[in-house]
């Protein structure tokens, strides 16, 4: 397990099942302040559970989650304010604008004044969309729209974001600034936990989960974790594969 004293995202011993399915089991990590956290891994390896819990979203069955130093579940209220959860359907409002979706989400979170003019200006002109302000969401391309998607979650300035996949199928310039934006943000102090599919973003990360069959089997630097592979998505195929191989040896010993 990877600890640290100033962790802002702490997970000890979670697990969790849906029905007969384990989706999580004895999951431990820490993320440090002002770094970016990647998950990476095999398909239903129980990344999306891990943020969705991270995030709140749901109750693990065991272990326990600190956020800024507040449990997630027993002091929920607290946790809610100090992050951004970005699923990987994030909620825009397909016919509403641009400027329409951010007006809305300052609303839910009570943003009033000279602050949504000051807020939205930052946010926007951050993810180079306020020449885009009157067009509506659903006539965005797949990377505008996770700009706004990421906007949206940052009118509120939490100190860490949760974002789940979050450059799934956009194009790969937009990729690349998608994470020019991460890189910032992180660079200003938050605090980022990712999942991504894309293993070149896995190297763009200051440490990395590899995940697979509801456990954690590394938590490492890229370069780490890389080892003698030529690229991180070889490095993670033979350990996954060997993964693979330990389990069916001790099913076939049983």
């Amino acid at each position: 397990m990877h600890t640290s004293s100033d962790a802002f995202i702490r997970v000890a011993g979670v697990s969790m099942s849906f029905g007969p399915t384990t989706a999580l089991r004895d999951v431990s990590l820490d993320v440090k302040r002002g770094t970016i956290f990647g998950l990476v891994g095999s398909d239903g390896a129980g990344k999306s559970t891990l943020l969705r819990l991270i995030a709140t979203m749901i109750k693990p069955a065991a272990g326990s989650i600190t956020i800024g130093g507040f449990d997630a579940v027993t002091q929920r209220r607290e946790v809610k304010p100090l992050i951004g959860y970005m699923p990987q359907r994030f909620g825009l409002y397909q016919d509403l604008t641009v400027e329409e979706n951010m007006e809305f989400f300052m609303d839910i979170f009570g943003i009033r004044g000279r602050e949504r003019t000051h807020r939205k200006e930052k946010y926007l002109g951050f993810s180079n969309l306020l020449p885009f302000l009157d067009r509506p969401a659903g006539n965005l391309s797949g990377g505008m729209k996770q700009k706004l998607g990421l906007a949206c979650v940052l009118v509120h300035e939490p100190q860490g974001l949760i974002l789940d996949e979050p450059t799934n199928g956009v194009d790969p310039v937009s990729r690349r600034e998608f994470w020019d934006i991460l890189l910032q943000m992180r660079d200003s102090g938050m605090t980022i936990m990712v999942s991504t599919a894309y293993l070149d973003e896995g190297e763009r990360c200051d440490q990395v989960a590899l995940m697979h069959k509801a456990r954690i089997l590394a938590i490492q630097g890229p370069l780490e974790l890389r080892g003698t592979s030529v690229t991180l998505e070889e490095a993670m195929i033979g350990r996954l594969m060997e993964e693979d191989r330990e389990l069916a040896h001790d099913t076939f010993k049983r």
